[in-house]
């Protein structure tokens, strides 16, 4: 049997936290917005639209008929490598789990994702909001990351991540030169006056 697979990516942007990667994987035949209506990019969707959508992905993995994964790189990593090696990593890692052997197997993905090179492949420009394979790649990365980003505010409380995600908003950066970065701050997306503590 043929499978694709859908790939997007959520926090690329963020000063703190992982970058996470959504994969989903269906039979080459499945009808996905059928079985998952009203289907958008992860970004038009409320929170809480996003949390429905994502049980369903979960209740139809459950079945068997789908699969997914989200894989993350840490901000360490992303400081280390770069955030185009540190996302590459994390698809590499959940494309190979999800699809060991690359016969058979098509991949799409939103924007300038690539896949290892031994996979037959499609990158998508706007493919969150044209494809509904990697829409739903989007849901499951979000959904994952924003639910790690919640968990971590309460280990970090002082600059709520639980509400901005990490993302520079006005009152993180206004924590950020009150208390200096944390162990989970992507230093290399700082300015360097807000280091300087």
């Amino acid at each position: 049997m043929k499978f694709m697979l859908g790939v997007d990516e959520a926090g690329r942007g963020p000063l703190a936290g992982p970058v996470a990667i959504g994969i989903v994987a269906v039979p080459e035949r499945f009808a996905i917005t059928r079985e998952f209506p009203n289907l958008v990019d992860s970004k038009q969707m409320s929170p809480l639209a996003r949390e429905k959508m994502f049980g369903l992905l979960r209740a139809r993995a459950r079945q068997g008929d789908v699969r997914f994964c989200v894989r993350s790189t840490s901000a360490q990593r992303i400081d280390e490598w770069g955030l185009s090696r540190a996302v590459a990593s994390a698809i590499a890692r959940g494309v190979r789990f999800l699809a060991p052997e690359p016969r058979g197997i098509s991949i799409y993905l939103d924007g300038l994702l690539k896949a290892p090179r031994e996979y037959d492949q499609q990158t998508i420009i706007g493919g969150d909001e044209a494809v509904p394979i990697i829409a739903l790649a989007s849901i499951a990365a979000k959904v994952m990351r924003d639910r790690l980003m919640t968990r971590l505010s309460k280990q970090f409380p002082e600059y709520g991540f639980e509400k901005h995600k990490g993302y520079g908003t006005e009152a993180h950066y206004d924590m950020l030169k009150k208390y200096g970065p944390s162990l989970i701050h992507r230093r290399s997306f700082l300015h360097l006056d807000l280091l300087e503590k």
